[in-house]
């Protein structure tokens, strides 16, 4: 069965994103940001304490520092510093999972991390090295290093679907600044094609192949919480996703 998972927990101080509340009762597992390119202590407990009421699975959701850009700008950074950072951050929100007991469900990259992890081994190296930590599964994208550098590393890897982005010609996703809205029948058909046949067309018109262990919504793109709850309508309709556990 596919399960649908959510970037979430992404306001910070007094600032919202996303209607976190509207989303959850139609995803199975959140992906919760830890600080660094959005949330603080205040938003992670709250969104933890939320998924549980739920029956939610948490995990982390670790990012390159920086907060302004939104985690979606590359940079430069070594692979033991960002091994580190990866290992600061991942420690946070399972502080939050303690507190309230529960477990550490998998770590997903976000954002331009997650894109360059797929190409540059060095970054997918320092996620392992991460991940050997806390062991447990990392999410990622097939026909990338994700799928190749995770598994040889002695890791679980979940194959991801995105209902929110475009693929690229290559295979990879187009990572925006912002994500534009989008008619969320049209997403949940795609991603009904995405399982049954294992592909998605690039915005250049090719066939790709995808995963679709799991399917992914962004908690900031526009009308997230009406694409959540299409998506999971429309693919429990299919036998596609099992039902929700709250």
């Amino acid at each position: 069965m596919v399960l649908i998972n959510c970037d979430m927990g992404e306001g910070f101080g007094i600032w919202k994103l996303g209607d976190d509340p509207g989303i959850m009762p139609s995803i199975h597992i959140a992906n919760v940001a830890c600080g660094f390119h959005g949330s603080d202590f205040n938003h992670m407990r709250a969104t933890v304490r939320l998924a549980k009421a739920h029956g939610v699975k948490v995990g982390a959701h670790p990012s390159l520092p920086d907060l302004q850009g939104f985690g979606r700008r590359e940079m430069k950074i070594g692979r033991e510093e960002l091994a580190n950072c990866l290992i600061y951050q991942i420690g946070a929100l399972k502080g939050f999972l303690d507190a309230e007991g529960m477990s550490l469900n998998h770590i997903k990259p976000h954002g331009s991390l997650y894109g360059m992890a797929a190409r540059q081994p060095e970054i997918a190296e320092a996620i392992c090295d991460a991940a050997d930590v806390f062991r447990v599964p990392i999410l990622g994208m097939v026909g990338t290093l994700h799928a190749s550098i995770y598994p040889a590393r002695g890791h679980g890897f979940i194959a991801e679907f995105y209902a929110d982005l475009d693929y690229s010609d290559e295979g990879t996703v187009i990572i925006t600044r912002e994500h534009p809205p989008l008619d969320p029948h049209a997403a949940a058909r795609r991603c009904v094609r995405a399982v049954r046949e294992g592909l998605v067309t690039s915005v250049g018109g090719h066939e790709i192949e995808v995963g679709t262990d799991t399917i992914c919504v962004h908690s900031d793109t526009p009308g997230a919480e009406v694409l959540a709850r299409v998506l999971s309508e429309t693919l429990r309709a299919e036998g596609i996703v099992p039902p929700a556990s709250h």
